[in-house]
């Protein structure tokens, strides 16, 4: 299938997200290319309303040497109930359903800014960026130095922006193995989202992320009230905790608390742990 075009959300207005995904009609646009796991580009409509959506079926994952199989979907549902038990509304509304192709993740489709153009006209913030220099700019954190070829180098950096920071916040909290700068989608409501969280809640520490820049840094005071939340939120019987044992497991569950309670107790960013590539592959 040919890589469908972006079309807006319509006549959503009023509707609730996750009624419609879940219960809307699903019609298949087309392929995205490109995802490691098949990925549908679509349209879900329900009472006059409609909307685009990505698909992912359970189908269509590619099997993962430390992930079991048919896992993934349930994963980027459970990262969606983890961001909006932030009050951050990191991810796109997303839930688990059965579609043209199976049971899979749909998730509400994500209008991007377009790339600010080089005459300054208005467009979507620079994320990411590398830069010859030996330090970051003030506005920029600095994140790894990286080979560009004849020798020469370059600091990668990404902005000093408080989106990005909750960002890594979530990231730590459910143990993203693949936050690339594609992932990352600046949409026209000023918002950042995240999106492609398939690879998270592992047992074992696997963050690999471009959103390094604080590592070690103290947690601002506002990402310090939300892992508290999230604590009490992840107390045994608590209603989070029973949705969330719908999708990944206890054990996994447990993982998902101990990480919270060690950003309780430093009250810092996570840096690399050294015992894990600490930058996703491709960085894009």
């Amino acid at each position: 299938m040919p890589a469908p075009e972006r079309i807006p959300s319509r006549s959503l207005t009023g509707a609730d997200p996750l009624t419609l995904l879940a219960e809307g009609e699903l019609t298949v646009l087309g392929q995205i290319r490109g995802a490691s796991n098949t990925a549908l580009h679509c349209t879900v409509a329900r009472d006059g309303q409609e909307a685009a959506c990505v698909y992912k079926p359970v189908a269509g994952e590619q099997p993962l040497w430390d992930f079991p199989d048919g896992t993934l979907a349930g994963r980027e549902v459970a990262a969606y109930q983890i961001s909006e038990a932030t009050g951050w509304d990191l991810v796109p509304p997303t839930v688990l359903r059965d579609g043209p192709y199976g049971e899979g993740m749909c998730q509400l489709w994500i209008d991007v800014l377009p790339e600010r153009g080089e005459d300054g006209e208005d467009g979507a913030p620079v994320l990411l960026a590398l830069v010859e220099d030996e330090e970051a700019e003030e506005g920029w954190k600095a994140v790894v130095r990286a080979g560009i070829g004849e020798g020469r180098t370059a600091l990668l950096v990404h902005a000093d922006d408080e989106r990005l920071r909750r960002l890594a916040v979530l990231d730590a909290v459910i143990n993203n193995g693949d936050r690339k700068g594609g992932h990352l989608l600046p949409a026209s409501d000023g918002r950042i989202y995240g999106i492609d969280h398939g690879v998270t809640f592992n047992t074992d520490d696997k963050l690999r992320t471009l959103l390094w820049g604080w590592a070690g840094e103290p947690l601002t005071a506002e990402a310090a009230e939300v892992v508290e939340r999230l604590a009490d939120r992840l107390a045994p019987g608590a209603p989070l905790v029973t949705r969330l044992g719908e999708l990944i497991t206890e054990a996994e569950i447990a993982a998902l608390r101990g990480r919270v309670a060690r950003l309780r107790e430093t009250g810092r960013h996570p840096a690399p742990s050294g015992q894990w590539p600490s930058i996703p592959w491709p960085p894009v």
